[in-house]
């Protein structure tokens, strides 16, 4: 065996694992927006309360960005994957006592320890997958890795869809008419449903962790840090502080809709569209964004990325104003359509972001990360108008958060920096 191919076969297990825990966070993140009707009838709630469910898993990860990247700073990559994998399975197995008691607030704590972990693993993740082999390997670890990342995303509605929504809905009429002892059983039998599954997940993770502490990681020689510029240095540049409001409406947009397409099919009262069939709308979305980041790779090779945000964003505007005008079947197709299109917006904001940043990239990269609390804003906003004004309404939003994504991709991305 050659010492170049002797060199990568020690980073094919790291590899794996590392990808590994990309698909179940990916995975454990999609199974939110099933969560979300499933506790919505299990708790009794609001469309607004049960969409808190992605403001503690968000605002987990808006919290956990920068004390994550300080962490790893000092102890290290492996530490850094240790500590957020047991973060994390606390997070799952916390699901247990939240069924047990049926208290609202506590399925948010889970939500948000479990989040937190997964905060730390996913900034651990990226620099650490560009280490584990050659150089010039590292873009196709990267989109290998994303690709692992996607596909837990697009199975995941589904096999929460099995485990936690009936066959055939149970009407709310029917729920009304039970006798307290009954709507009692029957609401603790629906919580119960997501014991099996958080606690299988919050084993492979525990398990996880402990061989991750019995095996030797590879170190990566920048572990300590080096070169970033103080937070604030990034006020100087208007292009990233509009990249990150990008990165918010961007995310929001995205869970805001998923969050609620299960809700949206149920508003329109097909009979054979059930709550589990409906969940099959959030995998199409999840598997076009899928296909579109694969294509992504050779349209970004064509066209540049700022014209190609400015036709994804007038397109998801385009999809969803279709999806408020239009009813049934078509209306949730044109919502799957919006992940299509949305699908490499990321990696273009993020880009536009980082022009010019220099000896600031790397602090601009963390800040960056922080626009992912759209996630834990946008859904309720939603939610909110959705018990005030009607579900059709509450799709207003994510159209205001494609408008800022146009403004973005014709003016926002351009250079202007401050004098310091």
């Amino acid at each position: 065996m050659s010492p170049k191919k002797a060199n990568n076969s020690r980073f094919l297990v790291p590899l794996i694992i590392v990808m590994t825990l990309m698909f179940f966070w990916n995975l454990s993140r999609n199974i939110n927006d099933v969560l979300i009707p499933h506790l919505k009838r299990a708790c009794q709630l609001t469309d607004f309360q049960s969409s808190l469910v992605q403001s503690a898993f968000f605002g987990a990860y808006f919290l956990m960005a920068l004390p994550a990247g300080w962490y790893i700073q000092k102890k290290g990559y492996r530490m850094g994957i240790i500590t957020g994998l047991f973060i994390s399975a606390l997070g799952a197995f916390l699901f247990f006592p939240a069924a047990e008691t049926r208290i609202y607030p506590l399925f948010l704590v889970a939500l948000f320890v479990m989040a937190a972990g997964f905060a730390m693993l996913e900034v651990t993740a990226s620099p650490y997958i560009t280490k584990l082999g050659d150089p010039e390997g590292a873009s196709s670890r990267l989109s290998m890795a994303a690709a692992i990342g996607s596909l837990g995303a697009t199975i995941a509605p589904s096999l929460a869809a099995l485990l936690l929504l009936h066959e055939v809905d149970v009407p709310q009429a029917t729920i009304e008419a039970f006798t307290p002892v009954e709507l009692e059983a029957f609401l603790s039998s629906e919580a119960d449903l997501v014991k099996p599954p958080y606690l299988v997940l919050g084993g492979i993770l525990a398990l996880t962790a402990i061989t991750v502490v019995f095996i030797k990681l590879p170190k990566i020689k920048d572990e300590q840090g080096g070169d970033k510029k103080p937070l604030i240095d990034i006020l100087r540049f208007r292009h990233t502080l509009y990249g990150i409001g990008a990165e918010f409406f961007y995310i929001g947009a995205e869970i805001g809709i998923v969050s609620f397409i299960i809700r949206y099919a149920k508003w329109f009262r097909i009979p054979e569209l059930t709550e589990q069939k409906s969940a099959q709308f959030i995998t199409a979305y999840m598997a076009l964004v899928l296909i579109g980041r694969l294509l992504g790779v050779y349209i970004l090779k064509r066209y540049k990325p700022q014209q190609v945000l400015v036709f994804s964003s007038i397109s998801a505007f385009i999809m969803v104003t279709a999806a408020i005008f239009t009813n049934g079947y078509f209306s949730l197709a044109c919502l799957s359509a919006v992940g299509l299109f949305t699908s490499i917006i990321y990696p273009i904001i993020f880009s536009l972001s980082m022009q010019d940043l220099k000896e600031y990239t790397k602090t601009g990269s963390s800040v960056f990360l922080l626009g992912i609390v759209g996630g834990a804003i946008v859904p309720p906003v939603m939610g909110y108008i959705s018990d005030t004004a009607g579900i059709k309404y509450a799709f207003i939003v994510p159209l205001i958060c494609y408008v800022y994504l146009l403004f973005f991709a014709v003016e926002g991305y351009k250079v202007k920096i401050k004098e310091a």
